[in-house]
C-alpha cells in the first residue's frame, strides 16, 4: 500500500488558545506561548512570557533562564539604552525552532522588534549569540503580541557562496514591525551577512493589504505556510479566507511563490483555520480518503497549485485549458524573473470540499495519530475537552482524551511525545491518549470503538483486561486482542466441574502449568500467603548513575556491577564479555571554573570533569600551571597560594598514578585598578562607584571584596575592565544620574530660585526632565524646555540720540525670555526693554551718553562707537555698534560764507546755461520736472494705498483658504497627467483614453500577445537590450524617449520593485559615462535618456501620497491666494496681462479705473436662493461668468463645473432681461479697434458696491438668441478689453516729439513695478509654507527621498572626483528641478482645477525662486537684472539655508534598506496598478518594439545571456500573434 502525506485542518469563524489536564503536569508562572519537541532526546522546550524552560519527557524541569521583562518600547530602535521611552515590557516568545546538527535552539521573542538568539539545546541557560546592535536586517519575529509567527528549517545553496542552513519565516504585520511577511534567514556569519539576516531581497511577497494570520508550516518537497487572510475594517463586514500557499526550497527570488484558497463547506461558511496537522493517514484511512478531503493528500492541493501556475503563466481564465508552451510549467517549476510572480488563484479556482465532522462551539487544536491502521484525531476546543475522533468514512467521536476539564481552551500545539503513547495538551500538561485500564468489563471496553483499546483474553477469562494491542501478549492470534465493530466479547456457556469445595486455609498453593502461563523456575519463598506482599525480585541498572569508571567501581558488589572497556559502559558482570581492567582510565578535566586567579592565590578553583577519583583519598594530587594545590576533600575543588608563573594548565593525579590534564589553560595575573568613579559622594549613602582597570575578571564573584574607608562595599558586576560595587551604607541611587545640575540662588521657607542650568547647544528645541532634589527627596517636575539661541539681525540704524528707540531684529526672542529678564547695554550702561517680541527687541536709549565697557579709560571718548549688548540668561551677544549724534554749534562767521559762495557759483552757472539754452528748451525743462513732481506725489499715494491692501488681504486670504476643500486628483488622473502631457494628441492620447483601435476577433489573441510581451519585459536581459537598442537609433528623439519611459512605467507599474532595479542599473550606466568622460554636474539635467524620464517617474509616484498628505494643502493655498489676488484687479482678456501679478512681463501697465460690484446670482432651476459675487465693472462677460462660476459651484472641482461657454448671463434690471455677452452690435469702436464689452459697457455700476438682481441661466448656448453673432464678432482680430495695441500708423512715426513722448511714456510705465513688490508682499506667507512643506528635513520625508539621495552620496563615494557641489546638483536635478517644480508650474497635474495665463505667469517667478534657492551658484544682481530676480533677492539666501539643512537632514536620517522600499513600492503596486491602463501601455511599447524589430533580434542574439533563455525565440513568438509578423519559427 502506497503511504501518502495527509493534511488534516480545523476551520472556524476567529482564533483562540490553552487547556490542562490531571496528569504529569508542568506549571508557568506566565502565558505559555509554544512548545517544541527534540525527536531525538524527547526533551521539551517551553517558550512563555518571560520565560524559557527545558523539560524532561515527563515535564520534569531541567533548566530554564529568564527571557524578561526588559526596558524595550515599541517605538525604539534597538539598542534602546538612549531611548527615552523605554519601559519595562514583557518578552513574549514567537519562534521556537530545533537546529539539531548544530545542537542549538533559535528563541525568538516580541523584545528589541522580533530579535532572535540561539541557545544550547543541551542547557537553554547557555547563551550562544545574541546582538541588538545589527539594525533592521536582524529584525525577524513580531513586537506585538497577537501577531502569529511561524518558522521552518531549511536550505540555500548559492555556487559563489556555498550551502548555508537557514530557517523560513512567515509572520502577520504589525503596526510597528518590518513588512517582510516572508523572509529566508541565514544561521552563520558569512562575508557580508550577519546572523539571522534576511539573504533574500524579494519584495513581491512581502506587504498585504489584508491582515495575515500564519498558523503552520511544514517541508514536503516544497516549503507550505497555512494561514487565514481578513480583509481589513474598510470592508464591508470581516470577511475571513483561508490559503496554503508554496514555494520551492532554495528559491532565490520567491518566483515560486504560490497561493491556492481552501473551502471548507458550501458558501466557505468555516472560513478561517484554526490548527493543521502533517501526518501519514494508515491503511484504514488510506483506502477510503478522497482526493479533496480536508484530510486527503498534499498531492491533490500541490496538482491544484500547478494547474494555477499553468494558467497565469499563459493568461488564462480556465485552469483546464493550456495554449501555448506547455511545458513550461514543468520547465521552469520554481518560476522565473520573466515569468509571473507571486501567484494566486481567483475565488472560484479554489480547493473546495465538504467538512468530515462539524461541532457546535469552537474547534482550536488537532493531532494525528495512527493506530492498528487505524487514523484518531485528537481535537482541543474552547471548552477544554480533547475529543477523540476516529477518522473514517464516517467519522465520529468516540471518547474524550483522559484529565480534568480546566475550562480553557486548547492551545493549537497538540504534540505526541517520541513514543506516540502521551499526548502534550497545549504546553502545560501531559495525557495518556488512551484509557484503556479504566474499563473493567469486555462490553465496556469495546464499546468504546477507540482503536488504541481492546480486550485481551490470551491469559484466561481471571485475567483478561482492557489494553492496548501491543500491550497484550500473543495479540496477533485469533480471537485473543478483541476490538470492534468486527469481534464480540467471550461468553462462558459452560465450566466443568459445575460444582467446587473450598475450605478456608492459612496458604494457598497455586498449581501453574507451564505451557499456559509463565513461571519462575526457582520461586523463593515457595509459599505466598493470601494478603501479604512479599517482593519476589529486585530489578537494577548498573550504568543508571555510573557514567564514568569510577562510579562504577563504587557500585555495591552486590550488584556485580563492572566497568566493560569494549562497551565503555557499566554494565552487569556476566553482560561484559572483556575482562573489567584493573584501573579506570585516566582522569578527564572538562571544565575549570575560573580561569583566572590573582598571583597570591587564595581563591577556590572548580575543577570538572570525569573518573576523578571515587573518594576524597583517591585524589593524590592537584596542580594548576604546574603548582601544587591544596585540595578540599569536602568541597572537591583546590586553592593555590601563590605561584610566578603566568599560564598553565590543570593536572590532577589519581590513585594509581593516573593524570588527567585540562585542555584549557589557567592564567595567574593580579587585577590592575587605574581610576575609581566618582571620587565623591553623600554621606546618606547609595553612590555606584566604578573601578576602571584591566584583569578585573580575576576569580569569582565571591572572591571579590573592596572597601571604602574599611566600609564594605556590595559588589554588583564585575566585567572585565570594570567593577561596579556600592557602599553598603547608602539608602539611595540615581540612575541614570542627572546630565545638568543647578543650585538655588535663593530660597525660603516657599520659594526656590534656581538658574537654568547650560546644556548642549542644539539647533533644535529640546525637551528635558526636570528633577529637584532636597537631600534624599527628590521630587520630578514638569518637563523643561531649551529653545535654540536667538539670532540677531545687523542693526540698520546706527547713530542714536539720548531719546532714541533702538530696533533689534532677529528671530527666536520670546521663545524662552521676557522683557523683564531681558537686559540690553549700550557701553556700560543698561538700556530699558520696552517691548519683546519673537523677531523684534524695542529699547530705549541711556538718557545720557554712556562710556565704552573697556578696562582702557580714555579722556575724551565721546567719538567712540559704543557696542550694543543684549544679555538673555547667561547668553551675552554684542548686536553691533552705534554712536551718540554729535551737536554742532557753527559760528556765524562760517554759515554766511558757506551759503553765499555756492549762491554766487550758482547764479554764475545759470547765467551761463540761460545764454546757451534757447527759450523752447526752458519750456520742455519746466514741463518734464512738472510730470515728474506730478509721478512723485502718484508713486507715494499708490505705495500707501498698496500697503494697505496688502495687510488687509493677508488676512483675508488666510481665513478664506484655511476653509476650502482639496480637489486631488485621483492616481490615474495624476499619472496621466504627469506622464503624457503635454502630449500631441492632447487628451485624446490612447494612454489617456485607453481605448486600442483592435479587431473583436482578435482581441482574445492581442490579449494573451501581451501578457507574454509583459513576461518578457519582466526580463531583465531583454529589457535593458530593448532599451539599449533604441536608444542608439538616431531617430529616436528626445520626445520619444520620454514617451517611451513613460510606458515602460506604466507598463512595469505592477512590479515597481523591478522598475527600480532597472533604473538603477541605468543610471550606475549614466554615471560611469559623465563621471569619466563628461562634465559630471551636467547629468540629470534634462530628460535625454531613457532612464532620467524614468527617474522622474519613479519620483512622481513615490510621492503622491506626500503630495496628498503634506506639501498638497500649502501648495493649493499658493495656487490659491495667486488667483484671488490676480482676479481682485483687473485683468486684460486678450493681451492676458493683469494689474496684481509676480511677472513684470504680465504687469499690466495702464492705470485703470474700475469699481467692486456685488452681484446677487439666481441659478435658473436650482430653487430661489441668490448667491452674491463679488466681480469688477471692467470685467468682460466672460470673465464674469466665470467667477460666478467659481463661487456658485466652489464646492465641485473643475472638471464637474459647467464651462463658460456653455452658459448664459442675463441681467434683469427690471422687469425686463438683457443676454450680455463679451461682443454684440452695441460694442465700442476706436479705430478699426472693437473693445469687449464689460459690465460698465451696459451701465451695470453704482461703485463701490452695487445689488442687482442677475439671472445665472444654464441654458444650452445655441439656444440663447445672440451668441452665434457674438462668435461671429469675436473672430475679428481687431479687438481689445482694457489695453488697446498701438497701431502700425503710430508706429512709423518718428518726429522727434514723438520719441521723447515715447521714452517719457517707458518711464512712467516702470513706475507700475512698485504693484510687483504689493503682490509678493500679500503672498509672502503663502510662498513661505509651500517651502518649508517641500524643504523641512525635520517633518515626513518620503522614504523614495532618502533611499535614492543615500544612492547618490554612495556612488559619489565610490568616484574619487565627485566633489560635495556635484552631489548637491545632483540631488538638485533628481528631485527639486524635475519633480517639484513641475508641480509648481503645473498645479493642475495634482489637482482638479484650471491655471490661467496670468496664473501661470506669477507660478513661473515662484518656480524660478524655487530653482534659484536649490543652485550652488551665487547671482550677483544690479540694476540691469531681471525684475523677477529682483523681487525675491532679499529670500533667497534664507532658501538656499533651507535647501542645505534639508540635504543635510536626509543625510542623517535612519537609511531606509532596500527590504523597505521594496515593501514600499510593492503596496504602491498593489493599491493602483488595475487602474492604469497597462494592456495600452504594452500595446504602444510593441509598437516600438516593431519599429525596430531587426535591431532588437539583432541584439538579443549577440547577448549570450538572452541566448541561454530564448528571448528571440520569445520575441518572434509575440510577433507572429500580435501582427502576423514572419519569423523563422
Amino acid at each position: 500500500m502506497a503511504w501518502r502525506w495527509v493534511l488534516a485542518a480545523i476551520l472556524a469563524t476567529s482564533s483562540l488558545s490553552l487547556l490542562g489536564s490531571a496528569y504529569d503536569e508542568f506549571t508557568s508562572d506566565t502565558l505559555i506561548n509554544n512548545v517544541v519537541q527534540d525527536p531525538i532526546t524527547s526533551r521539551l522546550y517551553v517558550g512563555t512570557v518571560n520565560a524559557l524552560y527545558q523539560l524532561d519527557q515527563s515535564l520534569h524541569p531541567e533548566a530554564h533562564t529568564r527571557t524578561g521583562p526588559e526596558l524595550d518600547n515599541r517605538q525604539c530602535t534597538p539598542p534602546v539604552t538612549s531611548c527615552e521611552e523605554a519601559v519595562e515590557t514583557d518578552n513574549h516568545n514567537k519562534l521556537l525552532l530545533i537546529h539539531p546538527s548544530k545542537d542549538t535552539l533559535i528563541v525568538c521573542g516580541s523584545l528589541y522588534r522580533g530579535i532572535c538568539s540561539l541557545r544550547n539545546l543541551s542547557n537553554v541557560e547557555q547563551l550562544l549569540y545574541f546582538s541588538d546592535t545589527k539594525g533592521e536586517k536582524s529584525y525577524v519575529a513580531s513586537a506585538e503580541e497577537s501577531v502569529s509567527v511561524v518558522g521552518v528549517m531549511s536550505y540555500y545553496f548559492n555556487k559563489d557562496k556555498g550551502n548555508f542552513t537557514v530557517f523560513l519565516v512567515a509572520k502577520g504585520y504589525g503596526s510597528h514591525d518590518s513588512t517582510k511577511l516572508i523572509s529566508t534567514r541565514i544561521l552563520q556569519v558569512h562575508s557580508d551577512w550577519v546572523l539571522f539576516e534576511s539573504i533574500i531581497e524579494a519584495s513581491a511577497v512581502q506587504s498585504n493589504p489584508f491582515t495575515l494570520r500564519y498558523l503552520h508550516d511544514f517541508r514536503h518537497g516544497f516549503v507550505y505556510f497555512l494561514f487565514s487572510r481578513t480583509l481589513g475594517a474598510q470592508d464591508s463586514g470581516t470577511k475571513n479566507f483561508t490559503f496554503i500557499s508554496r514555494m520551492c526550497e532554495n528559491d532565490h527570488n520567491y518566483y515560486s511563490y504560490t497561493e491556492l484558497q481552501l473551502n471548507c463547506s458550501a458558501g466557505n461558511k468555516y472560513n478561517k483555520v484554526q490548527a493543521a496537522y502533517v501526518t501519514l493517514p494508515g491503511e484504514a484511512l488510506a483506502k477510503n480518503m478522497s482526493s479533496s478531503g480536508w484530510y486527503g493528500p498534499v498531492g491533490a492541493q500541490d496538482k491544484r497549485l500547478v494547474e494555477i501556475i499553468g494558467a497565469c503563466y499563459n493568461n488564462v481564465s480556465d485552469i483546464d485549458s493550456f495554449p501555448l508552451q506547455k511545458g513550461m510549467v514543468t520547465n521552469q517549476k520554481c518560476g522565473a524573473e520573466f515569468l509571473p510572480s507571486p501567484l494566486a488563484s481567483r475565488a472560484e479556482f479554489a480547493l473546495a470540499t465538504d467538512p468530515v465532522f462539524t461541532k457546535k462551539g469552537l474547534m482550536t487544536a488537532v493531532a494525528v495519530a495512527v493506530e492498528t491502521e487505524h487514523a484518531v484525531a485528537f481535537l482541543g476546543t474552547t471548552l477544554g475537552e480533547v475529543l477523540k475522533l476516529h477518522l473514517s468514512t464516517s467519522p465520529e467521536v468516540y471518547g474524550r482524551a483522559p484529565g480534568e476539564n480546566t475550562g480553557d481552551k486548547v492551545n493549537k500545539n497538540l504534540l505526541f511525545d517520541t513514543s506516540l503513547t502521551h499526548l502534550y495538551i497545549t504546553t502545560e500538561k501531559k495525557v495518556p491518549v488512551q484509557a484503556c485500564h479504566l474499563k473493567t468489563d469486555c462490553q465496556s471496553c469495546v464499546a468504546q470503538k477507540d482503536p488504541y483499546c481492546g480486550w485481551c483474553v490470551v491469559t484466561g477469562l481471571f485475567f483478561s483486561r482492557c489494553t492496548r494491542k501491543g500491550d497484550c501478549p500473543r495479540a496477533e492470534d485469533d480471537n485473543t486482542w478483541l476490538w470492534s465493530p468486527n469481534q464480540q466479547c467471550v461468553q462462558i456457556q459452560a465450566f466443568n466441574p459445575p460444582n467446587l469445595s473450598c475450605r478456608k486455609t492459612d496458604y494457598l498453593l497455586f498449581s501453574l502449568q507451564a505451557d499456559s502461563c509463565p513461571q519462575f523456575e526457582n520461586p523463593d519463598p515457595h509459599l505466598i500467603p493470601v494478603g501479604y506482599l512479599i517482593p519476589i525480585m529486585v530489578l537494577y541498572n548498573c550504568s543508571l548513575g555510573r557514567e564514568d569508571c569510577s562510579l562504577c567501581k563504587n557500585a555495591d558488589p552486590k550488584y556485580s556491577c563492572v566497568w566493560c572497556a569494549n562497551m565503555r559502559s557499566c554494565v552487569y558482570r556476566e553482560l561484559c564479555r572483556s575482562q573489567e581492567p584493573a584501573q579506570c582510565p585516566n582522569p578527564k578535566i572538562t571544565e575549570i571554573i575560573p580561569r583566572f586567579g590573582p598571583l597570591n592565590g587564595g581563591i577556590v578553583v572548580t575543577i570538572k570533569g570525569s573518573n576523578l577519583g571515587i573518594k576524597k583519598e583517591d585524589i593524590k594530587k592537584v596542580t594548576v600551571a604546574g603548582v601544587d594545590c591544596v585540595h578540599q576533600g569536602d568541597r572537591y575543588s583546590v586553592s593555590t597560594r601563590y605561584s610566578p608563573i603566568n599560564q598553565g594548565v590543570v593536572e590532577v593525579e589519581v590513585e594509581g598514578g593516573r593524570r588527567g590534564r585540562s585542555e584549557v589553560l589557567f592564567t595567574y595575573r593580579d587585577p590592575i585598578p587605574e581610576k575609581v568613579s566618582p571620587l565623591k559622594g553623600p554621606v546618606a549613602g547609595g553612590t555606584v562607584i566604578t573601578i576602571s582597570g584591566k584583569h578585573l575578571d580575576t576569580a569569582n564573584k565571591n572572591d571579590v571584596i573592596v572597601t571604602v574607608g574599611g566600609t564594605p562595599c556590595e559588589t554588583q558586576c564585575p566585567a572585565r575592565n570594570e567593577i561596579s560595587f556600592s557602599l553598603s551604607l547608602y539608602s539611595i541611587s540615581l540612575c541614570p544620574p542627572l546630565q545638568f545640575i543647578q543650585y538655588a540662588v535663593h530660597k525660603n521657607d516657599t520659594v526656590l530660585l534656581f538658574d537654568s542650568p547650560v546644556v548642549n547647544r542644539s539647533s533644535e528645541t529640546q525637551s528635558f526632565r526636570a528633577f529637584l532634589q532636597l537631600d534624599n527627596v527628590i521630587e520630578e517636575l514638569n518637563s523643561f524646555e531649551y529653545h535654540p539661541d536667538p539670532f540677531f539681525n545687523e542693526l540698520t540704524k546706527n547713530i542714536i540720540t539720548e531719546t532714541s528707540i533702538i530696533i533689534v531684529t532677529g528671530r527666536g526672542f520670546s521663545k524662552a525670555m521676557t522683557a523683564e529678564e531681558a537686559q540690553a547695554f549700550v557701553g556700560d550702561a543698561s538700556c530699558k526693554v520696552t517691548i519683546l517680541q519673537d523677531d523684534k527687541l524695542f529699547l530705549e536709549a541711556p538718557s545720557t551718553q554712556p562710556r565704552a565697557r573697556s578696562k582702557r579709560q580714555r579722556r575724551d571718548t565721546s567719538s567712540d562707537p559704543l557696542d550694543l549688548t543684549i544679555k538673555f540668561g547667561n547668553g551675552e551677544w554684542v548686536v553691533g555698534s552705534v554712536n551718540y549724534e554729535r551737536k554742532y554749534e557753527v559760528p556765524l562767521a562760517i554759515i554766511i560764507p558757506a551759503v553765499i559762495v555756492p549762491m554766487l557759483l550758482f547764479i554764475a552757472v545759470s547765467v551761463y546755461c540761460y545764454r546757451r539754452k534757447s527759450q523752447q528748451a526752458e519750456r520742455e525743462y519746466e514741463k518734464v520736472k512738472h510730470q515728474l513732481d506730478h509721478l512723485e506725489e502718484s508713486v507715494r499715494d499708490r505705495c500707501k494705498k498698496e500697503f494697505t491692501d496688502l495687510m488687509i488681504e493677508m488676512e483675508d486670504q488666510t481665513n478664506d483658504l484655511s476653509e476650502a476643500r482639496i480637489p486631488f486628483l485621483d492616481y490615474k488622473t495624476y499619472t496621466d497627467r504627469v506622464f503624457f502631457l503635454p502630449s500631441k494628441d492632447g487628451d485624446n492620447d490612447v494612454m489617456i483614453t485607453g481605448k486600442l483601435d483592435i479587431p473583436e476577433g482578435r482581441k482574445v489573441i492581442v490579449a494573451q500577445a501581451l501578457n507574454q510581451f509583459s513576461n518578457l519585459l519582466n526580463s531583465k536581459t531583454f529589457l535593458i537590450n530593448f532599451i539599449k537598442t533604441l536608444e542608439g537609433r538616431p531617430d529616436f528623439n528626445a520626445r520619444s524617449r520620454v514617451y517611451f519611459a513613460s510606458l515602460l512605467t506604466v507598463a512595469l507599474h505592477g512590479k515597481l520593485e523591478y522598475y527600480t532595479d532597472i533604473m538603477r542599473s541605468l543610471l550606475l550606466e549614466l554615471m560611469e559615462e559623465y563621471v569619466h568622460s563628461k562634465n559630471p554636474k551636467l547629468m540629470l539635467r534634462r530628460s535625454e535618456t531613457v532612464v532620467e524620464r524614468m527617474l522622474c517617474n519613479w519620483m512622481s509616484i513615490c510621492l503622491y501620497q506626500f503630495l496628498r498628505d503634506s506639501a498638497g494643502e500649502p501648495l493649493y493655498k499658493l495656487f490659491k491666494a495667486i488667483k484671488h489676488q490676480v482676479e481682485k484687479g483687473p485683468v486684460d482678456a486678450k493681451m492676458k496681462k493683469a494689474k496684481y501679478t509676480l511677472n513684470d512681463t504680465g504687469l499690466l501697465g495702464d492705470d485703470v479705473e474700475y469699481c467692486v460690484l456685488t452681484l446677487q446670482v439666481l441659478v435658473h432651476g436650482e430653487g430661489p436662493d441668490v448667491t452674491p459675487v463679488k466681480v469688477l465693472n471692467c470685467d468682460t462677460i466672460s470673465q464674469v461668468k466665470e467667477k460666478i462660476i467659481e463661487q456658485v459651484y466652489r464646492n465641485l472641482p473643475y472638471s464637474q463645473r459647467p464651462k463658460v461657454d456653455s452658459v448664459a448671463l442675463e441681467w434683469r434690471p427690471g422687469s425686463t432681461g438683457q443676454i450680455l455677452s463679451d461682443m454684440d452690435l452695441t460694442s465700442q469702436k476706436e479705430g478699426r479697434w472693437k473693445r469687449l464689452n464689460t459690465l460698465a459697457h451696459y451701465n451695470v455700476s453704482g461703485c463701490p458696491t452695487l445689488f442687482e438682481s442677475v439671472v445665472f441661466c444654464l441654458m444650452p448656448t445655441e439656444h440663447v438668441p445672440g451668441v452665434p453673432v457674438e462668435n461671429a464678432l469675436l473672430e475679428d482680430d481687431k479687438v481689445f478689453h482694457l489695453v488697446r495695441p498701438a497701431d502700425e500708423l503710430d508706429e512709423v512715426k518718428s518726429k522727434r516729439g514723438s520719441l521723447k513722448a515715447k521714452a517719457t511714456t517707458k518711464a512712467i510705465a516702470e513706475i507700475y513695478l512698485t504693484r510687483l513688490l504689493s503682490v509678493k508682499g500679500t503672498l509672502q506667507q503663502f510662498v513661505d509654507d509651500f517651502f518649508r512643506s517641500v524643504l523641512c528635513s525635520g517633518a515626513v520625508v518620503p522614504p523614495a527621498v532618502k533611499y535614492f539621495f543615500d544612492f547618490l552620496d554612495e556612488q559619489a563615494l565610490k568616484h574619487d572626483n565627485v566633489e560635495e557641489e556635484t552631489v548637491h546638483i545632483w540631488k538638485t536635478n533628481s528631485l527639486p528641478m524635475r519633480f517639484w517644480v513641475n508641480i509648481l508650474k503645473n498645479p493642475h497635474f495634482i489637482f482638479d482645477v484650471h491655471v490661467t495665463e496670468v496664473v501661470d505667469a506669477s507660478l513661473s517667478v515662484i518656480a524660478q525662486t524655487f530653482m534659484d534657492a536649490c543652485t550652488k551658484t551665487e547671482h550677483k544682481l544690479s540694476r540691469e537684472s531681471p525684475s523677477n530676480k529682483l523681487l525675491y533677492a532679499k529670500e533667497i539666501s534664507t532658501y538656499k539655508k533651507m535647501v542645505d539643512d534639508y540635504y543635510k537632514g536626509i543625510k542623517q536620517m535612519v537609511p531606509v534598506s532596500d527590504q523597505d522600499m521594496n515593501t514600499h513600492l510593492a503596496e504602491v503596486s498593489r493599491e493602483h496598478t488595475d487602474t492604469l491602463n497597462t494592456q495600452a501601455a504594452l500595446h504602444q511599447l510593441y509598437q516600438y518594439a516593431s519599429k525596430y524589430y531587426d535591431g532588437i533580434i539583432q541584439s538579443l542574439d549577440e547577448d549570450p545571456a538572452a541566448q541561454s533563455k530564448q528571448l528571440t525565440l520569445r520575441l518572434q513568438q509575440i510577433a507572429a500573434a500580435l501582427e502576423n509578423k514572419v519569423t523563422d519559427l
